[in-house]
């Protein structure tokens, strides 16, 4: 199969389409996935609440492997050779969760799953916004970044389809990789090609340590909040008796609450600023966060659902981009250093989360737990703030 298309051979509709399948099948699937099936591997499976966040935990572990692997490797070949790695294996470790009813390869499954969604979210994006700038066009993220949501849409509607027909945790996840090969062949195809040798990096000054470790504190708080979500929430909404059955529509509507959140965002800080959209998405996330712990309703867990994917994609867009605006010089650097902040985060929450549910038997402590790390975080952004009017 030939390594790369020609810039000018590719359209930017198949860039940036091949880069949200790409998305879809190394974030939507190999992570995602888990979500919506949780519950099911639950009550079949028998794996405790505690192992599931252990292996959430695990998961996050290797997205952060994959990001340090990603900030260490500046071959563009290389860079590229390992996103298209991503995308078949990003099936395979899919079907490997139903291959097996051994821990040890969930957790290998989880953990390369999550090397391929850093290989998704960072390799992927630097290179199709790269192909954008040399192809002449306005490398519009936003659109790529829909793939996130999409991918959170195509997990629940899945998971709801499969379990419809009556199908078994095993066989859905099966399922999910065969749903992938949709997804594999346009992402493979339009993969963007090897990128010239590096140009110089801008000249501009960086920002402050002060400033930079603020901004680190805020993405750990993000990190946070976003992992206990997109762990618990079909988990929450299932563990209510009267709710049961109704978890897969909160996860579809976190899907469909993200995809078009990014624009939604990007005219907020036009109004208000980077670090003003910030705060305001940080705030609303909390109120999700609370919802479900106020009320143990089926509404207030459906908005929960629906807040959550409101803001969590809007909160990682607007601080990479902020980052790498104000690190001109080496702005990739500085993105890296976030997403290890993020990634830290996402290996410790899930894993107390899951033995804090297990000790008091709810979610309700572990819910004022997120929201009180995700006020820690707006404090932090207030902080941003002063440093930016200094």
């Amino acid at each position: 199969m030939p390594d790369a298309a020609q810039p000018s051979r590719l359209q930017a509709w198949q860039v940036l389409l091949g880069g949200v399948c790409a998305l879809v099948l190394t974030i939507g699937l190999a992570r995602f996935a888990f979500t919506p099936l949780l519950p099911q591997m639950h009550a079949q499976a028998r794996l405790g609440v505690a192992d599931g966040g252990l292996l959430a935990a695990i998961n996050y572990a290797g997205y952060m492997s994959g990001a340090l692997l990603a900030a260490w490797i500046e071959d563009p070949v290389w860079r590229r050779r390992l996103y298209a790695w991503a995308l078949p294996l990003a099936l395979v470790i899919t079907a490997l969760m139903g291959w097996s009813t051994q821990f040890a390869a969930w957790a290998v499954s989880r953990y390369v799953g999550g090397l391929c969604g850093a290989a998704g979210m960072l390799l992927g994006s630097g290179l199709v916004q790269g192909w954008l700038i040399r192809a002449g066009r306005r490398p519009e993220l936003g659109l790529y970044f829909i793939g996130l949501g999409l991918g959170i849409v195509v997990s629940a509607v899945g998971a709801m389809g499969m379990g419809g027909l009556g199908w078994g945790w095993a066989a859905q996840w099966q399922g999910f990789a065969l749903l992938g090969l949709v997804f594999l062949l346009p992402a493979w195809w339009w993969r963007p090609p090897v990128p010239p040798a590096a140009v110089k990096a801008q000249a501009g000054a960086a920002p402050s340590r002060r400033w930079m470790a603020l901004m680190v504190a805020a993405y750990f708080c993000a990190g946070w909040g976003f992992v206990i979500n997109a762990t618990f929430t079909v988990a929450i909404v299932e563990k209510q008796p009267l709710l049961a059955g109704q978890g897969p529509w909160a996860w579809l509507l976190v899907g469909l609450a993200a995809t078009p959140a990014v624009f939604v965002w990007d005219r907020i800080a036009r109004r208000t600023g980077d670090v003003g959209a910030l705060l305001i998405a940080f705030g609303v996330q909390i109120a999700g966060v609370l919802l479900p712990a106020l009320s143990h309703s089926l509404a207030a867990a459906l908005l929960g659902a629906l807040l959550y994917g409101a803001t969590f994609i809007g909160i990682v867009s607007l601080t990479l981009a902020l980052v790498g605006r104000r690190s001109p010089a080496n702005p990739g650097k500085a993105m890296a250093r976030l997403t290890l902040s993020y990634g830290v985060a996402q290996v410790s929450a899930p894993a107390l989360t899951g033995r804090m549910v297990e000790a008091s038997g709810s979610f309700d402590a572990a819910l004022w737990l997120t929201a009180a790390v995700l006020a820690l975080g707006m404090l932090a952004l207030a902080g941003v703030r002063r440093e930016d009017r200094r």
